[in-house]
């Protein structure tokens, strides 16, 4: 049994067709076809179900599958140890980040890892603060920048990048506690995302049921909605900075405050790519 009879297998159940497989692998398709039968006759069962419509594991492949992703896996894992060890960062690395967050520094952060490892590939996804921390945990990301209210998740490890209030646009005073905006339609920030979190605590904790008219995941656009006079947008003091509107913005009371973070898998399963970009992620922050 060779490790490439392994890696054919595998990929063929994960893509369906031999010839998918075949074209993932940059091999020919009769190849790819010949190793799996050499597979299943050394180990006297066939692992594969062939049909019109595709190809499906028998139940000894999905038997087999896992110890050959795990196999394939150690292979892989062995050679990225010694790639570290003499210095060279190769594999891969996905990154999560809030849509609101767009204004901070990651894309020099990014560019500046690739300049220094340009064997890794990196990828990056957005989402809610609370859907990319649900995929950190979940090892479907490496390193998220997301705005957080509460504690993060267990087996999440963060730092603190900026903390601030989180003011009511669109009006002309200097504050304003949280039972003077009942009367008043809304703007929020999306559910999931951190200062929507943070308010929602802080109205919890208030006894306070505000009227949200208005939802969108762009602080930008909730505070040019403000500025028309459509509402009250209740946002991160910087977001009207970042919107160089002049407008009215005042202090809720008692104060909110919504944190951005830089969050990680404290002690999980990241690889050499993912440690260096957490390591240069840090050091900035």
């Amino acid at each position: 049994m060779e490790l490439r009879h392994l890696q054919y297998l595998v990929a063929v159940v994960e893509e369906g067709t031999v010839t998918a497989a075949a074209a993932r692998l940059h091999v020919a398709q009769p190849g790819v076809s010949a190793q799996l039968r050499q597979l299943e006759r050394e180990l006297g069962e066939p692992l594969l179900t062939r049909t019109s419509r595709g190809v499906t594991p028998t139940a000894a492949g999905e038997a087999v599958l896992p110890y050959a992703r795990a196999a394939l896996a150690a292979v892989e894992g062995a050679q990225l140890a010694v790639d570290e060890l003499k210095g060279l960062v190769r594999g891969r690395v996905a990154v999560g980040m809030a849509p609101s967050l767009a204004a901070t520094d990651l894309p020099d952060l990014l560019a500046e890892f690739r300049r220094a490892h340009p064997a890794v590939e990196i990828s990056l996804r957005e989402g809610t603060s609370e859907a990319l921390l649900a995929q950190l945990v979940a090892g479907e990301v490496d390193l998220v920048w997301a705005g957080v209210a509460g504690d993060p998740p267990p087996g999440v490890a963060t730092r603190t990048i900026t903390e601030q209030p989180l003011v009511a646009v669109g009006l002309d005073a200097d504050e304003v506690g949280l039972d003077e905006l009942l009367d008043r339609p809304l703007m929020c920030m999306s559910p999931g995302t951190g200062p929507r979190g943070a308010f929602d605590a802080a109205c919890a904790s208030a006894g306070v049921r505000p009227r949200v008219a208005f939802e969108a995941g762009d602080p930008l656009l909730l505070a040019r909605l403000s500025a028309r006079g459509l509402g009250v947008a209740v946002l991160p003091a910087s977001a009207i900075r970042a919107a160089g509107l002049d407008v009215g913005a005042a202090r809720l009371v008692p104060e909110v405050r919504s944190r951005i973070e830089l969050a990680w898998r404290a002690g999980g399963p990241n690889g050499p790519a993912a440690r260096a970009l957490i390591a240069a992620a840090r050091a900035r922050s």
